[in-house]
């Protein structure tokens, strides 16, 4: 998912095997370690949803951690424009960070547009095999550009915005997303429900009793 700058002799850097490892914190953590993909339009809901899941699980006593795609840009990935480039590279570094929250036995939740499969799919290969659920925030265009509470749609209809998801640049819709929540539809109780229910029958979290 990318190249280590040209300085760096890959030949010296060994990964480091720790002492304590991913099952011996997730039994610590009584959870099982994994990370939802929200994924979805500007305005969709993916920051919303994401953010009420997570009081859920933290009232269940769950262990998590939100990667919000416009917080990231304040410090982890601050710097990075939004050229294609920049933005694959934004991604690489989400994942990388979802990776070893992952490995320290969080459940880790991502909301972010990356509206391109082949950059969701490097991600997905990039954590072990059945790490990864991708949750498709299905909602319109219709709806996200009605909602438009950051006003983006509007500079972009009129051309201030390049390159903007859904308008002047595409987004691809997951083809087998784990889940799929129309915000548009489902409220924001009933998106966190299904979401909970997913985990519970996966057995990432404990049903309630």
């Amino acid at each position: 998912m990318g190249q280590a700058p040209a300085s760096i002799n890959a030949n010296n850097i060994v990964w480091q095997q720790h002492a304590v490892s991913r099952s011996e914190r997730e039994t610590q953590k009584q959870q099982q370690a994994v990370v939802l993909w929200f994924t979805g339009l500007s305005g969709a809901g993916k920051s919303t949803v994401a953010g009420a899941l997570e009081q859920a699980l933290l009232q269940r006593g769950a262990h998590t951690y939100l990667l919000d795609g416009d917080n990231v840009r304040h410090g982890l990935c601050a710097g990075l424009g939004f050229s294609e480039a920049d933005r694959n590279e934004n991604l690489r570094r989400v994942g990388a960070v979802a990776g070893l929250m992952l490995d320290a036995g969080l459940i880790v939740l991502s909301a972010f547009v990356s509206p391109l499969r082949s950059q969701r799919d490097a991600i997905r290969a990039s954590l072990p095999e059945g790490r990864f659920i991708e949750v498709h925030v299905a909602t319109s265009l219709d709806v996200c550009e009605q909602r438009d509470v950051k006003g983006l749609y509007q500079k972009a209809r009129r051309g201030e915005i390049a390159n903007f998801t859904g308008i002047s640049d595409p987004y691809e819709a997951p083809l087998q997303p784990e889940i799929s929540l129309d915000t548009g539809v489902l409220s924001l109780d009933d998106s966190v429900q299904q979401l909970l229910k997913l985990l519970e029958q996966r057995g990432i979290i404990q049903p309630q009793s």
